[in-house]
């Protein structure tokens, strides 16, 4: 039996009624038809600015998967996980822009969640995606060494600019950063930059911390060529380490430009590749800060069972376990209550600039095997349990 079966643990903060809601909520998300269909209209409705939209997303998926709109309608939502030891880690989650403008009002919001959150605890990370930066095309030209054309070479300059602003904060401020990972043909370019970022800011400890999707082929490969250059350089690293989002994407793309598929054969594979990230982390404490972002029972057991067989306290500095905020509460509270670092990452922003991340959220859950049946399973165990008081 699992351990991360104690739902009375899991849903404390949860009323009947919003346990119910996210019941049906899940139950809808589990059908694959019903979910491309939701999906599809809620993208027309949104696009063609339905004045109705605001109010039934808000009122489903928007509450089960965001903490608010602003920042500050967030934080009662941090303040009741901080009561239960859950850290917060605010997502700006406005997505699929391309705009000079957008980038730098995004890069703007980012520097004022770091301000926001100096000197609260109960926000330990602050996080942005490299295409909140920058288009991803200009990704993908750099990361191919091309030659870039005067335009290009200044687009990408406001691209590094944004990056080093936000890190330089961080780093002035005593925040850590996490740079998410995205499409594999721009993470070379983010790779290259998040080392730039990490040999400037991380001398002395981890600020900036870059994301590894352990699903993808030849990460293990980098993760070890990575930490000889940093030994070389005299820096530290911190990891977020994940399977990752985006395979039939990927998958898609490697078919219809026939380049070799970027991502693990199987899920086994992928699983094996996670666990030997595990192994990599454990066996480089003295230079490597683990974020392992994981939904995965077992891999957060394995992570767990090598931090007792390395003697290491629970709340070792170098070890953070993290899931999204409406999943996963199962693991989440038991990795608290047991005084592992755990946080959440917790969506905002204005409802229809978050629908591309939430539809992202529901198509996710219909995707990945056993995900939305687990959580089903559990919310109605612990319904059972409280009727059955």
């Amino acid at each position: 039996m699992s351990i991360f079966n104690d739902t009375k643990l899991a849903f404390a903060d949860k009323t009947d009624a919003q346990l119910r809601k996210a019941y049906w909520m899940f139950k809808a998300i589990e059908q694959p038809t019903l979910t491309n269909i939701g999906v599809s209209l809620l993208n027309f409705t949104v696009k063609n600015n339905f004045p109705f939209v605001d109010g039934i997303v808000k009122q489903t998926l928007f509450e089960q998967f965001c903490g608010g709109e602003t920042r500050e309608e967030s934080m009662s939502v941090v303040k009741q996980m901080f009561k239960r030891g859950v850290g917060s880690i605010f997502d700006y989650s406005i997505e699929g822009k391309e705009e000079e403008e957008v980038f730098d009002a995004v890069c703007k919001e980012i520097k004022d969640i770091i301000r926001f959150s100096v000197g609260n605890p109960a926000i330990p990370f602050i996080v942005f995606k490299p295409t909140a930066f920058g288009r991803i095309d200009i990704y993908e030209e750099v990361g191919k060494g091309k030659e870039l054309t005067t335009s290009q070479k200044e687009e990408w300059n406001r691209v590094v600019k944004r990056f080093d602003e936000v890190c330089k904060l961080c780093f002035e401020n005593n925040k850590k950063v996490m740079v998410d990972a995205e499409e594999s043909w721009m993470q070379d370019a983010a790779d290259q930059l998040c080392e730039e970022m990490m040999e400037k800011y991380n001398q002395e400890k981890p600020i900036v911390w870059n994301t590894i999707q352990m699903y993808r082929t030849g990460r293990l490969e980098y993760m070890n060529a990575h930490l000889e250059r940093a030994k070389e350089k005299g820096y530290f690293i911190g990891y977020k380490i994940v399977r990752g989002a985006y395979m039939e994407k990927e998958r898609k793309r490697a078919e219809e430009q026939n380049y070799p598929d970027p991502i693990q054969p199987t899920k086994q594979a992928s699983d094996d590749n996670y666990n030997a990230g595990i192994d990599f982390v454990m066996a480089n404490l003295d230079k490597v800060s683990a974020f392992f972002g994981t939904h995965n029972e077992k891999s957060s057991e394995l992570v767990m069972d090598k931090m007792q067989a390395n003697n290491l306290e629970h709340n070792n500095p170098h070890i953070y376990f993290g899931q999204l905020y409406g999943m996963s509460d199962n693991i989440t509270y038991y990795l608290a209550d047991k005084h592992y670092n755990v946080a959440k990452y917790l969506p905002y922003g204005p409802v229809k600039d978050v629908v591309p991340y939430l539809t992202r959220r529901a198509q996710e859950n219909t995707s990945v095997a056993g995900q939305t049946g687990r959580e089903l399973g559990l919310i109605d165990k612990e319904l059972k349990r409280r009727k059955s008081k």
